[in-house]
This record gives structure tokens, C-alpha cells and sequence, in this order.
């Protein structure tokens, strides 16, 4: 489960985060592109973009719920 106290840098401020624990999948911003970006020289995703319809929201659900670990 994603820890709330443990965001990576940069993200949009909202709802949705990614915490240290991502391993860079490429799933997150292949599900959502619009809402994810990499951090290249880090090597994480993070939320570039939060959602604001339910739309989009669907496909942050599903790579939240298949996302490596």
C-alpha cells in the first residue's frame, strides 16, 4: 500500500501520489498517460497531472491496481 508520508518529489498536489516504492513498471504511464510522467534521472513515475473527472479516474484506478511490486 502506498504510504502517504512517503511521496516522491514533483508530484501535482491532490489525491492521487507515488510513493518511493515505485520501481519504474512503465504501467502507471502506459494505463494513464495524461496523469503520469517519468522522472528520468531518478527513476520514478510520478503524478504529473491530477484527475478531475471520473473518466480519467478509471485509468488511474487500474494501474494503481496492477501495478508491479
Amino acid at each position: 500500500m502506498a504510504d502517504p508520508s512517503d511521496k516522491v518529489p514533483g508530484q501535482a498536489q491532490g489525491r492521487y501520489y507515488v510513493d518511493s516504492q515505485c520501481i519504474d513498471c512503465d504501467l502507471c504511464r502506459e494505463t494513464a498517460p495524461a496523469n503520469f510522467v517519468r522522472n528520468d534521472e531518478q527513476g520514478f513515475s510520478y503524478v504529473f497531472k491530477q484527475v478531475r473527472h471520473l473518466f480519467p479516474f478509471s485509468f488511474l484506478i487500474r494501474s494503481n491496481e496492477r501495478c508491479c511490486e
